[in-house]
């Protein structure tokens, strides 16, 4: 220790555990101050000098009269090698050998060490304060988080000195200095978090640091290499960080005398700032004063890129809301009841979680808010799968860019259909037909299946002409009400009349379909119910015989196909098909389409599993080709790769998107029979299906869903398996959502896989899509952390077919807590107002 801080110190005390409360952890990500200019001090490797950049930059933020608040998450080699009080040491030794004239309070702290390494002392809290002038008080804070003693990655300390930190712990610690309230918020403290080695250096778990501290996604100072060999090092890492989300605004290194900042500059585009230090002394007795002082216009310029970039960074953030009012023309969205200052300002993604930017109290920050919509039922990626995809469509955009795909072949295309054969298509499908988008994909289906209709009933006579005597001929879609299949013309035509069909959203809508009243099933009070449309009722269903059921298998047994209800369901279903298939009068039901299990758009409704099971086989004894649009329920979205499992039958034709690439890219594809694809073989050209887009099977959707299908489906990174790897865990806490079933304000509940949907008890006009009844509860909601988006007074919270249990319960306890709350009010008013009325009948009388 230096002589200058054994005079100085005056507390010194033997290392304490701090308490519990600082370990313990939360299902929510600590949110991260942007008042305070915030870095991580990344390297390209070991030894290249982070130390020295932290020290140097803290010296320049100091003398600046900033405070500054030093982070070393994890420490091996301690205490003969402590960041942490390197950093205080020399920070110290400079200021008073300047004659700092500001008076400086300094502290060094350990946290927490191993048993081995607090053997050898050094744990002891430090604290120093140098009497200036009467200017404003800097302080400086050196914390390291964990300590131990051998000089060794950290993943082989903690094993082997029985000090094991876990990612979400480490995080949470760190994340208790970054948020906002834990230090100054007046934006003149800044705040340094040095990382341990290299950048893909590994944590105490195994996991790469970069990826460990992504949650964060802090701004970071990348140390190069100056060294023989630290051009590629140093690209390496900057490559490393860009992959991962991570903004890098300043390069800096050592300079060797090799001129690495030439190569570097012209591989960077001058996009990021290049600084180099003077060469180190090599001399271990050289106390690096001189270094620091021939140092300090490159710290200072380092300092100003660091500060600008910081207060750009704010100043966009700050302006996107108004930007984003006046620019944007948003799908689906009223804009005149968008408050401007409720627009939600994303920065980035982490796994099932937005880092949004956030104004409260005046203070600015980025906190994190869980996608409880999965971005439009898009998300499933975990932590480690989103690195995986970024990694893999890096490779597949500089391996193949874009190449088209008619009688062409190459890997990636080849490997997801092959994927989705042998997964969703299992059993039942033989050919898959890429497109762009679900809509695209329902309308590619609706043509296949029309063909095969045509085919099957010998309508079509001559390939080269078409349909011989085809006016007056009309092709029909047998569909349920409340189907939503898309936006497209074509699709939009084969739903029933809706929100999305009036005349003032499309005006050419006629609905070239038969719509059946389907009936639904539904969570209430505490069991499951089913709800039996009146025109679907039959005398023999009594109130004696119309069931509930104990638990959701329940609901999927086959052994229900035996039943009255069964029955009921097959004299409805085959009555609709006798009078609305006419082909002698030129009207024939040329296809089913069903969304399988549940309707998504159209209100997140459960239909009975029974009655489509039974409608699929009637409609394939009438040899009427069958559509599953598994747009929404495919892909582990109801707890299997594919609904059709749930439902015990098979499709003709199927139609897959959103969850399929991860939800990192658009891609859709429908999968057919063998028997639908001979239907378009023959010598003409004519007879082929003619449909197509320009980026058809581009390989970049389809390497993200090779990914994505292959990733969900095993154990060994989707721990939500059962033990027979056929569906998932059940994700929900059932105590929860049998509560929430008996509040007053809830109607029903739908909870099947990773989707709980919740309909809330509106009444009057105040229902359906255009309902205003759930937007002050979606505001409370994205306030406490969960970013919800309605539908109509149909609230709902979707995870991935990842995500942990703890999160899932963590997120419906949020939405209990706040509908429970809402309840309250309401009985509230109501009190009111029946006081209210009482005391005007007082008055009258």
């Amino acid at each position: 220790m230096s002589p200058l801080l054994s005079l100085w110190r005056y507390n010194s005390r033997r290392f304490r555990f701090p308490s519990a409360s600082l370990f313990s952890t939360s299902s929510t990500p600590q949110p991260v101050s942007l008042s305070s200019p915030t870095f991580t001090i990344w390297g390209a490797n070991t030894g290249v000098g982070k130390t020295l950049v932290s020290t140097g930059l803290s010296i320049s933020v100091l003398s600046s009269l900033q405070s500054l608040l030093y982070l070393k998450p994890l420490q091996t080699g301690f205490p003969l090698d402590s960041d942490s009080r390197f950093v205080f040491v020399k920070a110290l030794d400079h200021l008073r050998l300047a004659n700092f004239a500001n008076s400086v309070v300094a502290s060094n702290q350990i946290l927490v060490a191993s048993e081995s390494a607090k053997e050898l002392g050094g744990c002891e809290h430090e604290k120093v304060e140098l009497n200036g002038g009467e200017g404003e008080e800097v302080r400086l804070e050196c914390k390291t988080l964990y300590a131990w003693r051998e000089e060794v990655g950290p993943h082989l300390a903690a094993e082997r000195e029985g000090l094991m930190a876990q990612d979400e712990v480490v995080r949470e610690v760190l994340g208790r200095f970054l948020g906002p309230g834990s230090r100054d918020e007046d934006g003149s403290e800044w705040r340094l978090v040095e990382t341990a080695g290299g950048v893909a250096s590994p944590g105490p778990t195994g996991t790469l640091q970069c990826d460990m501290y992504r949650p964060f996604r802090l701004p970071g100072i990348l140390v190069g290499d100056g060294r023989l060999g630290g051009i590629s090092s140093t690209i390496s890492a900057y490559e490393s960080l860009i992959l991962r989300g991570y903004d890098v605004p300043v390069v800096i290194f050592e300079d060797n005398g090799l001129s690495n900042e030439v190569a570097l500059l012209s591989y960077l585009k001058k996009r990021v700032p290049v600084l180099v230090l003077p060469p180190i002394p090599k001399d271990p007795s050289d106390d690096l004063t001189d270094w620091f002082l021939e140092s300090a216009s490159v710290f200072t310029s380092l300092q100003d890129e660091l500060l600008l970039f910081h207060s750009r960074r704010v100043e966009r953030l700050k302006d996107m809301q108004k930007k984003a009012m006046d620019l944007f023309w948003w799908p689906f969205t009223q804009h005149d009841l968008v408050p401007e200052n409720t627009i939600t300002v994303i920065d980035s993604r982490c796994a099932e979680s937005f880092s949004i930017y956030k104004v409260k109290d005046g203070k600015e920050a980025i906190i994190s808010q869980f996608d409880a919509c999965a971005s439009w039922w898009t998300q499933g990626p975990d932590m480690s799968l989103q690195t995986e995809l970024s990694r893999d469509m890096g490779y597949s955009v500089s391996r193949y860019g874009h190449v088209m795909f008619p009688e062409n072949v190459y890997e990636p295309a080849l490997n997801c259909a092959e994927l989705l054969l042998d997964g969703v298509g299992r059993g039942w499908a033989s050919r898959v037909y890429f497109s762009d988008n679900g809509s695209a994909a329902v309308e590619i289906a609706l043509k296949m299946a029309f063909r095969k209709y045509v085919h099957d009933h010998s309508i079509v006579l001559n390939s080269q002409k078409g349909i011989e005597n085809a006016s007056g001929f009309k092709l029909k879609v047998l569909a349920l009400n409340g189907g939503y299949h898309g936006d497209t013309l074509g699709a939009m035509e084969a739903q029933s009349p809706s929100a999305y069909t009036g005349f003032l959203q499309q005006p050419w809508y006629s609905g070239r379909g038969i719509f059946l009243e389907p009936p639904t099933v539904l969570f209430t009070n505490g069991k499951w119910e089913l709800s039996v449309p009146d025109s679907l009722v039959s005398e023999k269903l009594n109130y004696q015989t119309q069931p509930s059921f104990g638990i959701l298998a329940d609901i999927f047994c086959q052994t229900r196909d035996s039943s009255t209800i069964a029955d009921m369901y097959r004299s409805y279903i085959s009555q609709r098909l006798s009078q609305n298939s006419v082909p002698d009068q030129g009207t024939c039901i040329g296809a089913l389409l069903i969304e399988p299990v549940i309707q998504g758009a159209g209100g997140m409704n459960m239909i009975d599993p029974l009655f489509q099971r039974i409608l699929v086989s009637e409609c394939k004894k009438h040899r009427i080709p069958v559509i599953f649009d598994e747009v929404f329920t495919g892909f582990w979205r109801l707890g299997r790769e594919s609904a059709a499992e749930l439902l015990g039958c098979y499709p003709d034709i199927a139609c897959y998107a959103k969850l399929m690439t991860g939800g990192v890219i658009p891609l859709a594809a429908t999968l057919a029979t063998e028997d639908v694809f001979q239907v378009f073989r023959g010598n003409s050209k004519l007879r082929a299906l003619l449909h197509g887009h320009s980026y058809s099977a581009h390989a970049l959707g389809c390497t993200a869903a090779a990914k994505a299908v292959q990733w969900f489906k095993d154990p060994r990174t989707n721990p939500n398996l059962d033990s027979n790897n056929t569906q998932l865990k059940e994700l929900w806490d059932w105590e929860a959502i049998s509560k929430i079933s008996s509040l007053p304000n809830v109607k029903r509940i739908v909870a099947i896989g990773t989707l709980v949907a919740i309909e809330l008890e509106a009444e009057g006009f105040d229902t359906g899509y255009a309902s205003q009844y759930a937007t002050s509860l979606i505001r409370q909601l994205r306030e406490d952390g969960v970013y919800m988006r309605p539908l109509g007074n149909v609230i709902y919270l979707m995870c991935g077919p990842c995500t942990s249990q703890d999160i899932c319960t963590h997120q419906l306890n949020k939405v209990y807590e706040r509908i429970l709350a809402l309840d309250s009010e309401e009985e509230e008013h109501e009190l009111d107002v029946s006081n209210v009325s009482t005391r005007q009948c007082i008055s009258v009388y």
